[in-house]
């Protein structure tokens, strides 16, 4: 199991972590969420079937241990700019890819894009995330989210629809500033 975890870990940590950090936007609690995923992943991979690939199993995980996050938090969503000016504390994690906070820093434009991601719904901005943010396919996505394809595809629509709407409302007041 230990070889298993192991493997598991060095494929994906990377990706869990930035899925769950767009949905957070806090590296503490994302660090805390994705160690709670990891423990559910250690007691429930003898129920692992393969009905799905390793990555979708793991990102559904994660998706729901997420979400259960939120609803312990009594919250479901949080509009704010200082999710961007988070300073780091601790240790940095090994890894030698960016971490987003720091892709977010750098980059002006992803830092709107991300603040426009916060006037999506739940369902859009997971579908957004998992789509462009981590790369998966419209069939990941589905299996992940357990929807039809179908559905992602109409929430990826409306999704982009809002995201471009809010980016050009703020170009608006950026051009009128």
């Amino acid at each position: 199991m230990k070889d298993i975890f192991q493997e598991l870990y060095d494929q994906y940590h990377h990706d869990l972590y930035k899925f769950i950090f767009y949905m957070v936007k806090e590296k503490v609690t994302t660090e805390d969420i994705l160690q709670e995923v990891y423990i559910k992943v250690l007691n429930s991979y003898d129920t692992y079937q393969g009905k799905s690939s390793k990555k979708t199993w793991l990102f559904s995980i994660a998706k729901h241990v997420t979400i259960d996050h939120f609803r312990k938090q009594g919250r479901r969503k949080q509009y704010s700019d200082q999710y961007f000016d988070i300073q780091e504390s601790g240790e940095r994690l090994r890894d030698t890819e960016p971490l987003p906070e720091e892709i977010a820093e750098t980059n002006e434009s992803m830092r709107q894009l991300y603040l426009a991601l916060e006037e999506c719904s739940e369902d859009q901005k997971m579908v957004t995330i998992l789509r462009y943010i981590q790369d998966l396919s419209i069939r990941e996505t589905a299996e992940i989210l357990n929807w039809s394809t179908s559905k992602v595809k109409t929430t990826q629509h409306r999704a982009l629809k809002q995201l471009q709407a809010t980016m050009n409302q703020k170009e608006g007041m950026n051009d009128e500033s």
